[in-house]
């Protein structure tokens, strides 16, 4: 697939938090809408290679979190619910009322928040890779990640080999495995200086999960159809942590990749970006079969 270009980009600007939020836009207004959430490390060029999946067929609005991208980069604490409010400004910016939305990894954080405090703006939710419970596991997880952020460049670049270990799976890497030292190098390039952002975004995890048993009621109450991809073999966020969320949404559809790991879209393009689109046309998780 060709790289796209935005139709138009812009800002919105929240003086209260001081910050500068960037956003792209695919379409002339005239479809439904579909909004990529940002994983921790990415920026809106990173979804330009996915937009085709669903554009023209739908718009498709991207947005930098603070610390990413165009985006305001400052050393500030962030807010997962304080990125969903950015979202729903952009919206209003945009005179867009409703919207489908998908999230992979930190971007299904804030794909959950968003659904559970803007319900009345979702056409349709697709949540991957991430955990709306507690474990010892994710929490050691994030404090790893955090030290590492913590010692500076050279303990960061040996982070990002980590990191990119962690990620994928074996199946995938038997593929790709000559370009992940370039994915991997572009991704030290654009944060090395900036680690602190990294460590800001990651910080608002705490307070997420720290209210989570408070605010699952809220995410029980989402009658969206939501749909829950999970790779198989995921070793950021297990299989079985996964497989919780189908006991939260009341309206959901789970689908498990045989041999896939962390980044489903990335991995399992057909499979993922099939799936939405059929979600998107029927409103429905009863579809017979993604197309």
């Amino acid at each position: 697939m060709n790289r796209p270009e935005p139709t138009r980009s812009g800002s919105r600007e929240f003086a209260t938090d001081g910050v500068s939020i960037h956003w792209d836009y695919f379409g002339h207004g005239e479809r439904e809408v579909f909004v990529f959430l940002n994983g921790l490390g990415m920026l809106t060029e990173s979804w330009y290679t996915s937009v085709p999946h669903v554009h023209p067929e739908f718009d498709v609005l991207l947005f930098d979190y603070p610390g990413q991208g165009k985006s305001t980069r400052d050393d500030a604490p962030r807010s997962i619910p304080r990125l969903c409010d950015y979202l729903a400004a952009i919206l209003d910016q945009l005179g867009i009322d409703r919207v489908h939305t998908q999230g992979v990894s930190y971007g299904g954080f804030v794909t959950a928040d968003f659904g559970r405090l803007y319900p009345d703006r979702v056409h349709t939710q697709t949540l991957s890779g991430i955990q709306l419970t507690r474990t010892h596991l994710f929490q050691m997880y994030q404090e790893l990640s955090l030290a590492f952020y913590e010692q500076g460049e050279p303990m960061f670049e040996l982070y990002t080999r980590y990191l990119y270990e962690k990620m994928f799976s074996e199946k995938f890497l038997e593929r790709i495995h000559t370009k992940v030292e370039r994915m991997r190098d572009k991704f030290y390039q654009n944060y090395r200086r900036d680690v602190r952002c990294l460590a800001r975004l990651t910080e608002a995890q705490d307070p997420f999960f720290a209210n989570i048993d408070q605010d699952l009621d809220g995410y029980r109450a989402v009658t969206a159809p939501t749909l829950i991809i999970a790779g198989e073999h995921d070793r950021c966020i297990p299989l079985w942590a996964q497989e919780k969320l189908a006991d939260i949404y009341p309206n959901n559809r789970f689908i498990a990749l045989p041999g896939c790991g962390h980044l489903t879209y990335f991995e399992e393009p057909d499979i993922f970006w099939g799936n939405l689109r059929t979600l998107a046309r029927t409103k429905s998780i009863d579809y017979a079969e993604a197309a």
